[in-house]
């Protein structure tokens, strides 16, 4: 690390690191310099147009922007003199002129509003821009409104939208004072390609645009009209973005991103404008027992009308109904968890189960999802869990994507997929299907649907062929390698194109890339799991992996992309018939022994239990009579809708708890909502 430079802000001296902005140094030692073009969050680069940031450097003539100007040893810098004082002040004070007035504003409570009430500036002298000059109003998108008249052509919402997110949809049009941004070519926002994730919302200091419905009917609006917030993550995908629900009289008004360790306060169309379901009239809010006059449980229930079907009940008398069905059955009652729950409810409910009927026919979505990869995981790296976050991609410099369309199914991961090409990564994506990353990829391997392991394994005949691994790394951490490497002889690129439909040069081709990484990241998704061959394929990249010795340092790993926002954690939590928490085998008698003691209950069984399929087979068999389903829709989700809703049908107790009335409950004798 560089010696920290040392110079003189207000009269103070003050440290910086190599490549901080006096803008930062002055922040952090208590002297926040106002800004407009300027965002201080991760991913935005700095652009000194808006000049309201302006200080005075002893020895220089004209004044810098300290968002852009970084400090050098024994410089001389004032905040507070009366030359920058005015120059700011005179900045905020000619934008002012063409903002609609503050009452009137489309965001009352922006950046530029705070800005002009720090330096004093509370109305303009100048002119107002001409009438006809100024864009018309555009409230074409359904979740954003375009507010040109508030525009500062501050480029945030440009960085936003190209740096930060990397859409590359809004530009900026026009020349001097008529250039105002546009969505690509000067398309309304509602009819462009604009992905709705809302960083440029989230960006823009004036409420040029904003969200739909933090404004008003006449356009006016205020960000800071809300009661409270509350921190929270997506509920969505496997992601983990942290948000900030700004609530106003008990309902949702919008949304923010946090900076968490997982995006950075980045959120998509989903994090950031899915949030309707909350409020939706159909969400269960008191529990529910089948009539004695129902009609024959099938997929017959309309969720906004199901009184023909259930009749509401208390808490008591839905918990008791809910007991007396399941209560003393043992090995008749089987549950299916959530990977929507959080850690803890996962723990009680797997706990719920095993202590309370003696068993372990417990499981969750993960059977239709990564089990396979986090069968491969165990049996090859000890553990079931990513081995990196996916924004280590930034210290990598050649990352795989193969299964997987994060563009689609996680895009806020993808945001920094897309970053590190910008940057000049290698980026390999393996995918049958021709889909959006693929503009971003060096290399698309389109191959044959089922082909991975012939694929995967070429690719590595390549690199033990070529002698592209890492002996040291093989030597110390792995086992094993003289049997893979003779595995491995029978898969010549020659031999393999013709099944998996690459030819033999890209195959080497990428082998070599891969291999002679400093560092190399490998993410896959549900095309690589959801095969009759998903732990073979899992397999192939934790070898390939291992090999070159992508693992265990910045920059590298395995990361297979889940689904739903909380299976990690659920598996971790034992949600899954074969293991209790943190992965502890059900057969060993120790472990049982400690968690039997823990819970202070008597001991289960040493059987590992029944999957998801397992379990509905086991319906079907008559061997199972009874389920609890907490957050999970067999109905809908099971690879055999048919088979399972049959199974459903023929249970002869069926406690569901969830926020809607699901197709799994229509099945149900009792729903108990969820929150």
């Amino acid at each position: 690390m560089s010696d920290p430079i040392r110079f003189t802000l207000d009269g103070r001296e003050v440290e910086a690191q190599l490549g901080e902005t006096i803008w930062e140094v002055a922040k952090r030692a208590g002297t926040l310099i106002p800004h407009l073009c300027h965002k201080d969050a991760p991913g935005y680069r700095s652009d000194g147009n808006c000049r309201a940031c302006m200080v005075a450097i002893e020895g220089e003539r004209t004044l810098a922007a300290s968002c852009i100007r970084e400090p050098a040893s024994d410089m001389v810098v004032t905040t507070e003199g009366a030359r920058e004082v005015q120059a700011r002040k005179m900045v905020v004070e000619m934008l002012m002129a063409d903002q609609p007035a503050r009452d009137m504003a489309h965001d009352r409570s922006s950046c530029f509003w705070d800005m002009a009430g720090a330096q004093g500036v509370e109305a303009s002298r100048f002119p107002k821009l001409e009438d006809g000059r100024i864009p018309l109003l555009d409230d074409s998108h359904v979740a954003m409104n375009v507010n040109l008249d508030a525009c500062i052509q501050c480029n945030l919402c440009v960085r936003a939208c190209r740096e930060v997110q990397v859409n590359d949809v809004i530009g900026m049009a026009g020349r001097g004072h008529d250039a105002y941004p546009v969505f690509d070519m000067d398309d309304p926002m509602g009819a462009s390609t604009c992905v709705a994730c809302g960083e440029c919302v989230q960006a823009c200091p004036t409420g040029a645009l904003m969200e739909a419905t933090v404004t008003e009917g006449a356009g006016a609006g205020d960000s800071k009209d809300f009661d409270h917030e509350v921190d929270s993550v997506c509920p969505f995908c496997g992601v983990g973005c942290q948000v900030s629900l700004k609530v106003k009289d008990g309902r949702v008004k919008y949304v923010d991103g946090i900076n968490g360790p997982a995006n950075e306060g980045r959120l998509c169309v989903k994090g950031r404008f899915g949030f309707d379901y909350i409020h939706h009239p159909h969400r269960l809010t008191k529990p529910l027992i089948r009539r004695d006059d129902a009609p024959a449980k099938g997929l017959n229930v309309d969720p906004g009308n199901w009184s023909s079907h259930f009749r509401e009940a208390s808490w008591d008398e839905a918990l008791d109904a809910a007991a007396a069905g399941l209560k003393g059955r043992g090995r008749e009652v089987a549950g299916f968890g959530s990977a929507k729950c959080t850690n803890e409810e996962a723990y009680l409910f797997q706990k719920f189960i095993r202590q309370g009927f003696g068993h372990n026919n417990v499981d969750h979505c993960t059977r239709l999802c990564h089990a396979s990869s986090v069968a491969a995981l165990m049996e090859n790296v000890g553990s079931g869990a990513v081995t990196a976050t996916f924004n280590q991609i930034e210290n990598a410099d050649v990352a795989i994507v193969i299964g997987a369309n994060p563009i689609e199914n996680h895009p806020v991961a993808a945001t920094f997929f897309k970053q590190f090409t910008k940057r000049g990564g290698t980026l390999i994506v393996m995918d049958p299907r021709g889909q959006a990353l693929k503009r971003y990829a060096t290399h698309m391997l389109q191959f044959r649907p089922g082909a991975d392991v012939s694929m995967l394994n070429a690719i590595m005949h390549v690199i033990v062929e070529e002698g592209l691994y890492d002996q040291q790394y093989i030597d110390a951490y792995t086992e094993n390698w003289e049997a893979e490497r003779t595995h491995l002889a029978g898969f010549a690129p020659e031999d393999m194109a013709g099944v998996c439909g690459i030819d033999a040069e890209t195959l080497r081709t990428v082998a070599r890339a891969f291999a002679s990484a400093k560092a190399g990241m490998i993410f896959w998704g549900m095309g690589v799991s959801q095969h009759i061959h998903g732990t073979d394929n899992s397999r192939c990249l934790i070898s390939l992996a291992l090999m070159t010795g992508h693992v265990g340092r910045p920059g590298t790993g395995l990361h297979p992309l889940r689904g739903q926002n909380n299976v990690q954690g659920a598996s971790d939590a034992g949600l899954i018939p074969m293991f209790l928490p943190d992965y502890q085998p059900v057969v060993d008698d120790g472990v049982r022994s400690a968690f039997t003691e823990l819970w202070q209950s008597d001991d289960f069984s040493n059987e590992r239990g029944l999957t998801v399929t397992e379990i509905m087979d086991a319906v079907h068999d008559g061997d199972i009579r009874a389920m609890y389903i907490l957050g999970e829709n067999p109905a809908m989700s099971d690879p055999d809708v048919d088979h399972a809703r049959a199974a459903l049908a023929k249970l002869d107790t069926l406690v569901v708890q969830d926020i809607f009335l699901t197709e799994t409950a229509n099945y149900a004798d009792v729903i108990l909502p969820a929150s």
